[in-house]
């Protein structure tokens, strides 16, 4: 309490070098930071599975696909930019997470049930995001063992001790204090993520060249014959889940914009972000889903870079799963950081005198300098990022597991509530076109997102049906 006393001073004095209008400490994020972010957030380890999505879909629907949530995604996020302050979206007063944005736009419940969505969601994505490292780090293994024993040996590799290094890794980064310091790592995860994309465009064009492509057609797999009628109706639900997991990062959004500098206005520079980067992502969207399909076909994997043609030139394939390795390192602190402050900040607030929670403890560390260390920010990350190794260990199903948490958040996060603040910011009447059609939209957002839901939570029950927990194989 007493550090928010001296802020709000220094500032009324006139020192405005250090410190923002709201007595913090002065933001120096731009476009290019932001980008960084957003870019880290968007291509993950949803970019793996859109080869497996096209397959279900096939050439027209899937195509479409990949356009109609690219361009929802556009449009909804620049609808919540504009809700970092309200209620005037240049002036008004700022809003430091997604669940107070919607406090002060909306109100009443709404906000408690986007705490849910959004942090439930925030789990479940650091969950999928350990599972797909570990199986990127087995995929490096496995393909030298192919490499040296040939395509016919087994090479499987237990998952959970690659989780276990994940696990690791991330208590170590936990431990940076907040999302205003994380702009190297995401520049660093978004270097890591145009890699593994290249190299996967270049391996598919590769398969194709050498007339190794598989069997494609524009209605995707066959009923009645690639699979059954109900497992190309469960299958094609399933790939519109992930490919709304793929453009899922609006859950973050409002935190990433909180990084930004307050001149220019926050909320047109978080447009400019927004619309450089989910357009490259939609670019390399389309050639990893295109390409990706065309060399495999309708059996296309559901993680294209450990398919079955691509362990050789196996030190490519390497290089790609070191690279997705590195950017879900970088990903997992993006997405994990609003929780973090969550519980951090309520605890703050509640126990102000209480040492344990508040008192930051300076530490020299040769060659890096004095480091603050909070025992409770310790303890409380390190236990977080137990919890979720430990269910990644219990429930590794990829594809499945993208899918539902895609779904699930699709439409509260990326279109419900984005919608319902613009319509009670800009005060649209009611019934009157721009609200039917806003209204629309976000029906038709919740039916996509009911359906995928249900198919991905059948595809989570048949994996599950032959699997026994902490003993994931590659």
């Amino acid at each position: 309490m007493k550090t928010e006393t001296n802020l709000s001073f220094e500032v009324e004095s006139g020192d405005t070098t250090k410190f923002d209008d709201d007595g913090r400490a002065k933001r120096t994020g731009n476009v290019k930071t932001a980008t960084a972010h957003i870019i880290t957030a968007v291509i993950g380890s949803g970019v793996l599975s859109l080869a497996w999505a096209l397959a279900q879909l096939g050439w027209i629907a899937g195509m479409v696909a990949l356009l109609i949530f690219s361009l929802i995604t556009m449009f909804t996020s620049s609808l919540l930019a504009n809700s970092y302050r309200s209620p005037d979206p240049i002036n008004g007063r700022r809003n430091y997470t997604y669940k107070e944005a919607v406090k002060n736009n909306l109100g009443g419940i709404k906000y408690k049930f986007c705490g849910v969505a959004q942090y439930s969601n925030l789990v479940g994505i650091t969950i999928g995001y350990t599972i797909t490292s570990a199986i990127s780090m087995a995929a490096i293994r496995r393909s030298h063992c192919f490499h040296h024993h040939g395509h016919d040996a087994g090479c499987h590799v237990s998952n959970n001790p690659y989780m276990i290094i994940f696990g690791v890794m991330q208590m170590i980064l936990s431990q940076i204090p907040n999302f205003h310091d994380l702009a190297g790592l995401s520049y660093i995860a978004a270097i890591m993520s145009f890699t593994y994309a290249f190299i996967g465009i270049g391996l598919s064009v590769a398969q194709i060249a050498e007339g190794k492509g598989g069997k494609t057609s524009v209605t995707g797999v066959t009923a009645g014959v690639d699979v059954t009628t109900s497992q190309k109706v469960w299958n094609s639900l399933q790939a519109i889940g992930n490919i709304a997991f793929a453009y899922s990062y609006s859950n973050v959004l409002i935190e990433i914009q909180d990084t930004l500098k307050s001149s220019p206005p926050e909320n047109g520079e978080m447009k400019k972000a927004t619309t450089v980067a989910v357009s490259i992502t939609s670019v390399f969207y389309l050639l990893c889903g295109s390409l990706g399909y065309a060399a495999f076909g309708k059996d296309a994997p559901g993680n294209f870079l450990t398919g079955f043609g691509f362990f050789e030139p196996y030190w490519l394939v390497d290089i790609a799963n070191i690279c997705i390795v590195v950017h879900l390192v970088g990903a997992y602190q993006v997405f994990c950081q609003p929780t973090y402050q969550l519980v951090e900040d309520w605890l703050r607030h509640r126990y102000p005198e209480n040492d344990f929670i508040v008192k930051e403890r300076p530490i020299l560390i040769p060659f890096i300098g004095i480091y603050n260390v909070n025992v409770f920010r310790m303890i409380w990350r390190t236990s977080y990022v137990i919890f979720t190794s430990v269910i990644a260990m219990i429930f590794p199903v990829f594809n499945s597991v993208l899918g539902l948490i895609g779904a699930a958040s699709f439409w509260p996060l990326t279109v419900y509530f984005p919608v319902e603040m613009h319509i009670s910011q800009a005060k649209i009447r009611s019934f009157s076109l721009p609200w039917i059609w806003l209204k629309i939209l976000s029906g038709a957002c919740l039916v996509i997102t009911l359906v995928a839901a249900a198919a991905c939570v059948q595809g989570i029950i048949v994996e599950l049906s032959h699997y026994q927990p902490f003993k994931s194989v590659s």
